[in-house]
């Protein structure tokens, strides 16, 4: 369904965390969190963007990758900030989907920081009954 495809970049993401960097640049994006299923004939993902409104989220599909990008910009509290821990700026993410999914029919919706999508299953990669003939016999149907 979705293929993981850089090791490194879920270590780089824990690195940061540890040493406290929660401001996202265009060349380090914070990472967004998120959840992936399947449910039936439809691939759901869950991505947390809180504070981000549906205008600063770009979503793009090309050749079966799906890039999330989101943008916070920077709190001006002025001189008497007292605490800055929440994630700022750029916000990415890339999903490499496999071909058995039909990135032509995703739909998606934002709620509450959440950003969810949905891809349908492609016709293709569903289940379907294959007939088998022979010779001086009608074509009959197998049943699972």
């Amino acid at each position: 369904m979705m293929l993981r495809t850089d090791p490194f970049r879920e270590f780089d993401r824990l690195t940061r965390e540890a040493f406290g960097a929660s401001h996202g640049t265009s060349a380090r994006p914070v990472i967004m969190p998120m959840d992936a299923w399947r449910d039936g004939d439809t691939f759901h993902i869950e991505l947390d963007i809180p504070g981000v409104t549906p205008e600063n989220i770009d979503l793009d599909v090309e050749n079966n990758v799906v890039t999330v990008k989101a943008e916070r910009p920077a709190a001006d509290h002025g001189e008497s900030s007292l605490a800055a821990e929440r994630p700022r700026g750029t916000f990415s993410r890339q999903l490499v989907l496999g071909d058995n999914l039909d990135t032509g029919k995703i739909t998606a919706g934002y709620d509450a920081g959440v950003l969810r999508l949905s891809i349908p299953v492609a016709e293709s990669a569903k289940p379907r009954k294959i007939e088998i003939t022979s010779r001086g016999s009608e074509p009959t149907a197998i049943n699972p």
